[in-house]
Order: structure tokens, then sequence, then C-alpha cells
């Protein structure tokens, strides 16, 4: 009966929050595989079966904000903060453009200023002229005024990625501080901001988080779909020892079913919006040593191989098991020898723009 029902939905021109609640709850069982099949029928269509490579640099964890699931929250005193030299950002940024990658994110954790501003400005500018202005270049550097995502975008940014979270906003403000440093408000009108300036605008949502329901997750993909969003980063909620969240672990869906609930969320973000880009993001591989092979598999175009230098890396820590067990190199040949089994190929020396974001940009 359930694989009859879910036929019917997934063919469908546009689904509905009903048929994503339906579907979503399919997570735990073997219907979920015909999403799968939809899915991957989708991807190899719109996007060529291509994976396209972003050089990540994890640029700093010092943040101003106290997020509750965080783990390099302000007030974590026990995160050992650092900021890349500009020495090592511009290898890391070498480094990808020699293998051919084409592309790179810079991200940090949230901190605004001018000295933050100029330092990320100067940082563009710097690569531009190491790479001869090859590389594409993600930002991911949190909410910032109108005018500096004005500035980085002059400076040569071309995308940007700022996670929702959670587009409820109750849901919102129960995983943040209640002040104006935290505002859901603000956050969205950021994402706008974005948009008017003409970066490829990218958001996110966190899977399993507490308190959160299937609803809240079908919310999540129709607020994705209706911002038209060109690129997003999302995966499961994996908790951090040092946060305010800890404490309700006990409550949370196991690792298990946040990874299962998340392959099904990625399947459905490709349905309903076929063009876009998905990362294949590491928070899987934290709660499935087989994650982001299985999320390119199904969904995902986009692998973020971390080029952050190793005596900062271990500090860039998020939440707990965050893993990045193989370096750059060895988990390329690692994607590789696993996606020839799954046609899929890695599209070295391709922008890999959102597919999405060309046509709209063509119109």
């Amino acid at each position: 009966m359930n694989d009859t029902k879910v036929k019917s939905i997934i063919n469908k021109d546009e689904l509905s929050k009903d048929d994503l609640i339906f579907l979503l709850k399919q997570y735990n069982s073997d219907s979920k595989n015909l999403i799968f099949e939809r899915s991957i029928e989708i991807k190899k269509r719109y996007t060529e079966n291509k994976v396209y490579l972003r050089g990540l640099i994890e640029y700093s964890n010092v943040c101003v904000k106290d997020c509750f699931y965080c783990g390099i929250r302000a007030h974590n005193k026990n995160a050992e903060r650092y900021t890349v030299s500009d020495t090592d950002v511009l290898r890391a940024a070498e480094y990808a453009y020699e293998k051919n990658y084409a592309s790179l994110v810079i991200q940090s954790g949230e901190v605004s200023g001018e000295n933050f501003t100029q330092k990320i400005t100067s940082l563009l500018n710097n690569i531009h002229k190491l790479t001869n202005n090859s590389l594409r270049i993600t930002l991911s550097c949190g909410e910032q005024s109108y005018d500096v995502y004005k500035e980085w975008f002059e400076a040569g940014a071309q995308r940007y990625l700022l996670r929702i979270e959670s587009s409820n906003e109750e849901l919102y403000r129960k995983i943040h501080p209640d002040s104006k440093l935290h505002s859901f408000k603000k956050r969205v009108h950021a994402l706008h901001d974005l948009k008017k300036i003409g970066y490829q605008t990218g958001s996110g949502i966190m899977i399993g988080l507490p308190g959160q329901t299937i609803e809240h997750l079908a919310d999540d993909l129709l607020f994705l779909k209706k911002f038209d969003i060109d690129m997003v980063g999302m995966g499961p909620y994996v908790e951090h020892i040092d946060t305010p969240m800890f404490s309700e672990h006990g409550q949370l869906l196991s690792q298990e079913d946040r990874y299962k609930l998340s392959l099904v969320m990625f399947a459905l973000l490709r349905i309903l919006m076929k063009d876009i880009n998905i990362a294949s993001t590491t928070a899987l591989d934290a709660v499935n040593s087989n994650g982001r092979i299985e999320a390119l598999r199904i969904a995902s175009n986009v692998l973020m191989p971390n080029l952050t230098p190793i005596k900062y890396i271990e500090n860039y820590h998020l939440y707990n098991n965050k893993t990045d067990s193989l370096n750059a190199d060895k988990l390329i040949q690692h994607i590789e020898k696993s996606n020839n089994i799954h046609e899929n190929l890695i599209a070295f020396g391709e922008h890999g723009d959102s597919f999405r974001f060309t046509k709209k940009s063509c119109e």
C-alpha cells in the first residue's frame, strides 16, 4: 500500500506539504528506496551526474554568537580559538588551483566589524591574483550588513552560504538565545540581501533537532523552494558535549535514524528542486561512515575536501565526531572509487555553478 502511494506522489509535478510529510515518514521503511530511485533519476537528468569540488578552508572558529547547538559558540570556554594565517589561506587556495578544483569555500564563525571585513576583502583580492581569477569563491561568514556583502561580492566572492538551520521561527528561537544577535527575521533578511546583490545564494537546515517534527522538516523543504535557493548545505544534527542542547541528547532520534531521515531529506530536496547544487556534508560521515558517499549516490552533486591546515583543523569543532580522517587527495580517491559504481564523475576544472542560478541569470 505504501509503495503504491509513494510512487503516485513522487511522480507529481508539485508536492504539497502533506505529500512531503507522508514521504518523510517512510525514512525507516523500505519504501524510501522508491524515493531514492526517483531522486537518482532526476539527478542524472539535471546535473549530468557530475560531482563538483569545493576546497574548504575553515578560516576561523572565533564567533560572537552563542547558538545553543554549536561547539564554537562564544561562551564555550573549552574551544581553542584560532584564525588561519594569510599565508596558510593562500597556500590552501594555491593547492585548490593546482589540483584543478576550480572552487574554494572560506567558512568561519560569525564575526563582524571593519577589521574582519577588510581581512576577508584582502584575502579575496589576493586569492584571485594568485590563481589568475580562475577560482569560484564561496563565503560562509554569517550575517553581515548589505554593504559588507556587496564589498565582498565586488572583491570576487560569487557564492554565499547562510544556513537558516530551521525555517520555523518558534523552533529557531528554541535553539538560539533570545537576543537581537540571534534574530530569525534578521537571518531571513540577510538571505534576501545576498540574492539582491547577485550571489549564488545557499542555505540549509539541521535534521533531527530536539523538538523538531516531520512537519517542521516538510516546511523547511518548502521554505528552500519558495526562496528559490541556488545551493543547499544541510545534514543531521550532531550534538556537542559543550553546548546547552547536549542535555537533550537522550530525547533525540538515534544517530542511525537521523542519518536515514537526512538521506530522505536530500532525495526530496532533489525531487523538489531538480537543478540546484546540494552539498554532501561532513555531518553525514559523523553519523555513518558511508554518509557522504551515499548522499552523492542519491542526490548530492557537491563535495568539499577539507584544505584547512592540520594544525587548525581539530579546533573547528562544531559537533562531536566531526571527522576529516582522510586528507583531500585520499578523500577524492575514495569518492572516485565509490562513485565509479554509481556513474558519478568528479568534474575537475569545472566551476559547477548552480544550473538554477545560471538559468535565472540568462532570463
